[in-house]
């Protein structure tokens, strides 16, 4: 049985994600860390109440771990905002997840996620795959989902609007551009993990859709 850390628990897909850990039988213990509790109560869940601005490094322990963090332009309010959650944060539980001894790291990019991309969010999300892969995990699944779908704490309209229009022409658009649940996500992010994968593999879009 193994230890399973995840952050970014409370998002649409770290949602999902925490309740199938917590029912499923390949983990006998999962820690969420958290800025305020989530709302659930389960005898293999662990809470810890962290300002992630002073990352205690000697707590991101686990065998595990599974970082769903991500944000918006629009919600951060800057750029400096926005790299702090996309990379600056997920960078650093990495870093200290692979210190204290974690096997593998599983991270939720985004599709057309390039480091020379011109388009800054998508820029971003190639960095810090970029700085994700140069840790040098034993294993390191990276995940590009397309856009997602799914309830969220705090709605996102222009996803709604985009999900929307993608959804009516369905038909027409290749699978690696379709709309994704963020269950179906979670989903795939929790098989994986079970399959003993060696070294660094991303997944698309079109592969995710399988699961």
């Amino acid at each position: 049985m193994k230890t399973v850390l995840i952050v970014g628990a409370s998002g649409l897909i770290g949602k999902h994600l925490t309740q199938k850990l917590l029912a499923s039988n390949y983990y006998e213990k999962v820690s969420v860390i958290v800025r305020k509790p989530l709302n659930i109560i389960h005898p293999k869940l662990e809470q810890i109440i962290m300002d992630f601005d002073n990352l205690d490094a000697s707590i991101i322990m686990a065998e595990d771990i599974f970082c769903c963090l991500g944000t918006t332009m629009k919600q951060a309010g800057s750029k400096d905002a926005f790299y702090k959650v996309d990379f600056t944060y997920p960078l650093n539980f990495a870093k200290a997840g692979l210190a204290n001894g974690a096997k593998q790291f599983l991270f939720v990019s985004s599709m057309g996620a390039d480091e020379k991309s011109m388009v800054y969010y998508s820029r971003v999300k190639g960095e810090i795959e970029k700085a994700l892969s140069d840790l040098h995990y034993p294993t390191l699944l990276i995940l590009r989902p397309s856009m997602l779908e799914g309830e969220r704490e705090n709605p996102r309209m222009g996803e709604k609007i985009g999900n929307a229009v993608m959804n009516f022409f369905a038909p027409l658009i290749p699978d690696k551009y379709k709309v994704i649940m963020g269950e179906k996500v979670a989903k795939a992010m929790l098989e994986l993990a079970q399959r003993n994968i060696k070294n660094k593999n991303i997944f698309k879009s079109d592969s995710l859709q399988k699961f």
